[in-house]
């Protein structure tokens, strides 16, 4: 069983930044993806960057040019660099990982950005 685990989330002033991480651990059978979604109160969960296998990268429009992903295949782990953060950005970010086989999902971790 895949596990992924958050790690990075917090409280930050507009105009700020935050380094999200996700690291996974279990048997990933021939990796498709990871990549962060967040959800805010009353909204539906929307992705937000996501960074295959062999490192395409693809980003939400409402971020691109601020967050950047990377990953760091060796030790399963999925990177999320936020800068110039805003308060539109204050959610729950939760990081997926996708197998051949199934969508796995981190329990989330809060970001609030205060204006």
């Amino acid at each position: 069983q895949v596990q992924p685990v958050e790690s990075g989330g917090g409280l930050v002033q507009a105009g700020g930044s935050l380094t999200l991480s996700c690291a996974a651990s279990g048997n990933i059978l021939s990796l498709r993806f990871m990549g962060w979604h967040r959800q805010a109160p009353g909204k539906q969960r929307e992705l937000v960057a996501a960074i295959t296998s062999v490192g395409t990268t693809n980003y939400a429009d409402s971020v691109k040019g601020r967050f950047t992903i990377s990953r760091d295949s060796a030790k399963n782990t999925v990177y999320l660099q936020m800068n110039s953060l805003k308060p539109e950005d204050t959610a729950v970010y939760f990081c997926i990982v996708a197998d051949w086989g199934s969508n796995y999902w981190g329990q989330g971790t809060q970001v609030t950005v205060s204006s």
